[in-house]
């Protein structure tokens, strides 16, 4: 294993000034996930202009109107913000930028991403005059305003691409203290590094590993005949277990709270399953990414009709395994859980 670089410069509500945000105009583009964690933490920590853009026949619409945000076109939301903070789909974001935010968007105006992708990878190219700036709370936009309302936060990275009023990171801070990422941490970093290992992540341990290795491990069970309940929690319920373990205090904390047994198959089996053929594919998907490969097939793939259909297949295929029946049987045998959801799609 290679050396680490050096520490990441760490901000806390201390060295923000989120009053910055009082009486500027933002807009916040898209009302998704992210899109509601912002607006309402930002108006919850003092924001007193928000306007949401979205489109004439937006799904999310009526949730922002019944959240109490006046909701306008993207034009016309950008045309008077000071801030605009787009958050649309990826895959979105580079149509909306050059049909309704590149022309009304006010010289010296700040525009703000929540993930690098469009400006890593150059399909957004913003104008000389603007701030360019990301602030990506680190979780999804569910948990970003659950644990605001717990007077909690979400660690946040910050990065700039451009500063052309030299404030900049002041106006990125403000924003992630908004948040409520000061509370927890702000960490400098750039839209390079911030996209590439988040894309990283994603693809290989958080939703493309785990999933599949969820998937296989059922699959594997069932297969073998035992039963698929069985094979649910052994596979799927109990990964919140111990990934609340690791959350906490570290890979160690997880195992100095699991068995011996749990433990010694960790250290035997663990590499059988991730083996050097494994890491060898981990390496490929990063240099995918890397390369732009990655994305360019994503754009490809959201491009035309035929291309989404693709896509469509694939979730559906997805959410028709096994492994998801046999969930909601079991989940509907534990009403607790859905005490404190994070997803309730009636309202984000």
């Amino acid at each position: 294993m290679t050396q680490a670089k050096d520490s990441m410069q760490v901000f806390y509500d201390k060295d923000c000034a989120p009053q910055l945000l009082t009486d500027k105009q933002i807009a916040i583009v898209g009302y998704g996930s992210q899109g509601h964690a912002h607006a309402l933490n930002l108006r919850d920590s003092g924001a007193q202009h928000i306007c949401i853009g979205l489109r004439e026949d937006s799904a999310s619409r009526a949730k922002a109107e019944q959240d109490g945000f006046e909701v306008a076109s993207v034009a016309e939301a950008a045309a008077r913000a000071d801030l605009l903070m787009l958050l649309a789909p990826d895959e979105k974001q580079q149509k909306i930028y050059a049909d309704a935010i590149a022309k009304p968007l006010r010289r010296g105006a700040a525009l703000l991403f929540a993930h690098g992708l469009a400006i890593h990878f150059r399909l957004i190219r913003p104008r000389e005059d603007l701030d360019v700036m990301m602030v990506a709370p680190k979780g999804p936009g569910h948990t970003v305003r659950g644990e605001y309302l717990q007077g909690r936060g979400v660690p946040c990275l910050m990065a700039v691409a451009q500063d052309a009023s030299g404030e900049a990171q002041d106006l990125a801070l403000a924003w992630a203290a908004g948040l409520g990422g000061g509370r927890a941490g702000i960490l400098a970093t750039s839209f390079r590094d911030e996209c590439e290992t988040d894309l990283f992540g994603e693809q290989a341990v958080l939703c493309g590993g785990l999933v599949h290795l969820i998937r296989a491990g059922y699959e594997t069970l069932v297969d073998a005949g035992y039963p698929p309940e069985m094979a649910y929690f052994e596979c799927l319920h109990e990964v919140k277990l111990i990934v609340d373990l690791m959350y906490e205090g570290g890979i160690a904390n997880m195992n100095y709270s699991i068995s011996n047994t749990a433990e010694y198959g960790e250290y035997v089996s663990g590499p059988r399953v991730v083996t050097s053929e494994t890491r060898a594919e981990m390496k490929r998907i990063l240099a995918d990414i890397q390369s732009g490969d990655f994305v360019k097939r994503w754009m490809n793939e959201n491009s035309n009709d035929v291309e989404q259909r693709h896509f469509r297949q694939l979730r559906k295929e997805a959410g028709d395994h096994p492994i998801e029946e046999t969930g909601r049987r079991l989940r509907g045998m534990m009403p607790w859980l859905a005490d404190q959801k994070l997803v309730d799609r009636k309202k984000n």
